[in-house]
């Protein structure tokens, strides 16, 4: 759950590209504790965190919500934005003070279509992260509620 993303953004955007999407961000913070996001809520942009630990969450109905990756720097937080109908997912939550890079989704996706080089790039990537993340998500479930037999 928390060994780190093989997929930061630095080793897979080229320079170009990750240049492009890093003149769209703005610079955020966030206490800890603070809720980034809920799942079923509108997802309108989306974070690379520059320190710090983001929890991704998924809600388990009469339990509290499920963590199931802890995010740090260099890391995506959020790709729902990407994707109609552009509803989050899972949830998200600052677990230490964290310094962020936010992005406006609309308006990359913007970007991304009159830029098809940019797109595809950062089409693949969120592709990646999105793949990974469920993965992850499937393990940590599987950890937490699958049934455990003892061993022989």
């Amino acid at each position: 759950m928390s060994t780190p993303s093989p997929i930061r953004i630095a080793a897979v955007l080229s320079t170009e590209h990750r240049g492009r999407l890093m003149s769209q961000a703005r610079e955020v913070h966030f206490r800890e504790g603070a809720r980034i996001f809920d799942e079923g809520s509108r997802a309108e942009s989306f974070w690379i965190v520059r320190s710090g630990t983001v929890t991704l969450e998924i809600p388990v109905p009469g339990r509290r919500p499920a963590s199931v990756e802890n995010l740090g720097p260099g890391e995506l937080v959020g790709w729902s934005w990407l994707f109609p109908p552009y509803v989050w997912q899972l949830g998200a939550e600052a677990m230490t003070p964290v310094r962020a890079y936010e992005f406006d989704g609309p308006g990359i996706r913007m970007l991304m279509d009159t830029d098809p080089a940019f797109g595809s790039a950062v089409g693949h990537w969120v592709g990646r992260v999105l793949a990974l993340r469920l993965h992850q998500t499937r393990t940590r479930l599987l950890d937490l509620y699958a049934p455990h037999t003892a061993a022989r």
